[in-house]
C-alpha cells in the first residue's frame, strides 16, 4: 500500500499528534530496502504535520519510574543499539533541547497529579533521533523527550497523555515513536511468512480501534486499557513499550485519529496514526 494512503477522509488542519513506526534500529538513516516504504512516509509525512516550533516525544526506548524529560540545552546522542555497521554509531542529530519547555511540562504534569522530573543529562535516543533525521533534517526544531513509565501499565499511560494535553497549542508537534508491530523474531521471516495473519489481524484491530468515528470515547478508551485481549496482541507486543507511545498521543488528542497511514516494512504491516 502506498504509504501516504490514508485509512479516511484527508484533513482539512495540520496534525498536531502523530504516532509512527520508527524502523528496526537505525535501518531507515541507512537506506536499508526493507525500510523504503517507511523511509518514504517519514521523508513526507511533515507536510501534513503543523509547522512545529518545538517537538515533545514520547520514545519506546526511555522508561523511567515516573516520567522524565530531557533538560539538555544540546543532548547527546544514545546509540542504544548493537551489532549494526559502523556508520551507525556516528550519526548526528544536532537538534537543540529546550530546557525551559521541559521544565514547563513537567510542571504542566505535577499539576495535574502525574509526578515528573527534568534529567538534564539524557540524550536523543533512537526512537528520537531516526525518524526526525528524516522527517526535520536541517536539525533546527528545538526537541524534549518523555519517557515511558517502567511498569508499563496502559492506564497509566492514558493518564500521562490527557496530562500533556494541557500542552496542546499552536506550535507544539507531539510525536509517539514506538511500532504498531514489535516481534522481532518473526521481523526474520520471509514474505508472507507464517505470522503474517497475525500481524494483519492486531493492525487492523488497532486501526479500528484508533479511527473508527463510531465509537465513542469510553469506548475507545477501554479498548486501548485492554489492548491485550485483542486478536493476536501478544503475538504482535510481547513487551508492550513500542505500543504505549500510541496510547500517550490518544491521551493528548481525546479522539479518534484524523488519518491512519498503512506500510511494509521488514515483510510486515506496520501503521502510523495523525490527529
Amino acid at each position: 500500500m502506498n504509504p501516504a494512503a490514508s485509512h479516511s477522509s484527508a484533513m482539512n488542519q495540520p496534525g498536531s499528534i502523530l504516532y509512527l513506526t520508527h524502523g528496526g534500529g537505525p535501518w531507515p538513516l541507512l537506506g536499508e530496502p526493507r525500510h523504503q516504504e517507511l523511509i518514504a512516509f517519514l521523508t513526507s509525512v511533515p507536510q501534513r504535520l503543523i509547522a512545529p516550533e518545538a517537538i515533545v516525544v514520547i520514545s519506546a526506548h526511555w522508561e523511567e519510574e515516573e516520567v522524565s524529560l530531557t533538560g539538555s540545552a544540546r543532548p547527546e546522542m544514545l546509540y542504544d543499539y548493537y551489532g549494526f555497521p559502523e556508520e551507525s554509531y556516528t550519526i548526528d542529530y544536532p537538534a537543540p533541547g529546550q530546557p525551559q519547555l521541559a521544565a514547563e511540562v513537567a510542571e504542566i504534569l505535577r499539576q495535574q497529579g502525574v509526578a515528573a522530573h527534568v534529567d538534564p543529562r539524557r540524550g536523543y535516543d533512537h526512537g528520537c533521533f531516526v525518524p526526525l533525521k528524516l522527517m526535520y533534517p536541517a536539525a533546527d526544531i528545538p526537541c524534549i523527550q518523555v519517557s515511558l513509565l517502567a511498569d508499563l501499565d496502559p492506564e497509566r499511560h492514558l493518564r500521562l497523555g490527557e496530562a500533556l494535553g494541557a500542552l496542546r497549542r499552536e506550535g507544539v508537534l507531539f510525536l509517539g515513536s514506538g511500532s504498531s508491530f514489535h516481534n522481532l523474531g518473526s521481523f526474520r521471516e520471509p514474505p508472507g511468512g507464517p505470522s503474517r495473519k497475525s500481524n494483519e489481524a492486531f493492525d487492523s484491530w488497532l486501526t479500528t480501534t484508533i479511527c473508527d468515528g463510531a465509537l465513542n470515547e469510553a469506548e475507545r478508551r477501554n479498548r486501548l486499557l485492554h489492548w491485550s485481549e485483542a486478536p493476536a496482541a501478544r503475538f504482535s507486543h510481547p513487551r508492550e513499550e513500542h505500543l504505549l507511545p500510541l496510547h500517550v498521543c490518544y491521551g493528548i488528542a481525546g479522539g479518534p485519529a484524523a488519518e491512519a497511514f498503512s506500510m511494509e516494512m521488514m515483510h510486515k504491516r506496520v501503521s502510523a496514526f495523525l490527529w
